[in-house]
């Protein structure tokens, strides 16, 4: 993998290994794209992950390349019924593993390869028909007292390579991030020879997801509350006003008697009914021992912040860890260009099953975008103020064109253009970040880009 020619024909051959094997991703496997039409399962495929914010008609105007023959807006959505969003979650997993070879950087401060994988949620708002789907549906006296429909994305990020590994599409009434967490870990493609970090903030962390990574042989960092509040560094014996660095082990049980066998040295952690442990039955005897690092460090503006990691403390020394937890903030970034450049605000549906559609094919045009922009080498002249990088949004417009089935691999030359696009890196610039999050209403489809 060494060019954006390479990222083109991965995604190609993947679309047409999925198309090759509808039968499987459709409602009806006898009947549904079976015949020969305008709108062949392929080509619904590339589509999707190419289409932009406009409306639909002048999507397909622009994708057919302003052919008088090009099919109807109706004949799309006859087409996207036949097809389940599974087609589309297999699109993702088959470009992934295509493309595997790239998204592997080996960090040469430590002897271990890591991959170092945030693991964050967003949210995706839509319109939909009153009363059509009950389990996307969500008022709020803060953002909207009539209501809208909403789905809970939750993700894992490659920090390294800035791009999607998985993520999990809940119902806003069934968002729960600690068990999407867990079932990520669990289905997650790890790479062989090579160990993944998962970090999260102070939402995911809890005794289930670090049993969750350790028993599938990884790392995790989680930021947790100050040992003075109450949190998982609660009642041991830690300096409120220093830093600290302390192993520590628990002996978590799900029974409440004084003679349920404690090894000695452990610390004693009962777990109650209402709390999720997918290790230990309620009222068992058994002991599940969890060993982890406690590290509190200090903050260049004097504030303290603790995290728990099971991190080897040679390799991963308190600095290291502050470093590392920093860079969660990649997958904050990143659900601003998926909405915003991306258009993952910009939905051409109402019903979830195609608003789930799109949002897999998003993350599919997010990634390949990506890609092609680390492929791209960008000479940076040393009398330069700034170092630069190729424009992310430029980027997104050019790759949703090359990337089109229709569009011929040498038709473009998509690295040159991608060379002239760029913008500096100004890595020291720091935004005030708002307290209360600001909230946006899906744009009607009566005022899109005619």
């Amino acid at each position: 993998m060494s060019s954006c020619n390479d990222v083109k024909n991965a995604i190609t051959n993947s679309i047409l290994k999925v198309a090759s094997n509808v039968s499987s991703y459709v409602e009806n496997p006898n009947k549904d794209m079976t015949r020969k039409r305008k709108f062949p399962a392929e080509t619904v495929l590339s589509y999707l992950i190419s289409q932009g914010s406009s409306s639909t008609h002048c999507e397909l105007i622009d994708f057919f390349g302003f052919s008088d023959d090009h099919p109807s807006a109706s004949s799309l959505n006859q087409q996207k019924a036949k097809l389940k969003p599974e087609a589309f979650e297999a699109l993702f997993r088959e470009f992934n593993r295509s493309v595997v070879d790239l998204n592997i950087k080996t960090d040469k401060s430590t002897n271990k390869r890591y991959r170092f994988i945030a693991a964050d949620g967003s949210t995706a708002s839509f319109y939909c028909q009153p009363g059509s789907d009950t389990e996307c549906y969500f008022v709020s006296e803060g953002h909207s007292m009539k209501g809208f429909y909403s789905i809970h994305i939750n993700a894992m990020y490659d920090l390294d390579n800035n791009t999607y590994t998985d993520i999990l599409l809940q119902p806003v009434h069934e968002k729960d991030e600690f068990s999407a967490f867990c079932t990520l870990v669990d289905k997650h493609d790890y790479i062989e020879d090579y160990m993944d970090v998962f970090i999260g903030d102070r939402g995911y962390c809890s005794y289930n997801n670090m049993a969750h990574v350790v028993k599938n042989g990884h790392y995790f960092l989680f930021r947790t509350k100050d040992s003075s509040g109450r949190g998982i560094l609660n009642n041991f014996d830690f300096s409120c006003n220093d830093t600290f660095n302390e192993v520590v082990t628990l002996s978590l049980t799900r029974c409440n008697r004084k003679d349920v066998d404690i090894r000695k040295g452990t610390h004693r952690r009962f777990i109650c009914k209402n709390i999720n442990f997918d290790y230990l039955e309620y009222g068992s005897r058994d002991v599940f021992e969890l060993t982890f690092r406690a590290v509190r460090f200090m903050l260049p503006d004097g504030s303290y912040e603790c995290v728990v990691t099971n991190l080897p403390p040679d390799e991963f020394p308190p600095n290291k860890l502050m470093d590392l937890y920093c860079r969660r903030w990649g997958i904050e970034t990143s659900f601003r260009k998926l909405k915003y450049t991306i258009g993952m605000m910009n939905f051409h549906s109402r019903k979830p099953q195609y608003i789930k559609q799109e949002i897999w094919a998003k993350l599919i045009a997010y990634n390949a975008t990506e890609l092609m922009i680390q492929l791209t080498a960008i000479e940076n002249k040393r009398d330069r103020k700034y170092q630069y990088k190729v424009s992310f949004t430029a980027a997104a417009h050019l790759c949703r064109i090359y990337l089109r089935l229709t569009t011929e691999i040498d038709s473009i030359d998509v690295t040159a253009l991608l060379r002239k696009e760029l913008i500096p890196v100004r890595d020291d610039r720091q935004f005030k970040r708002l307290q209360t999050a600001h909230f946006r209403k899906p744009k009607y489809f009566c005022y899109r880009a005619a």
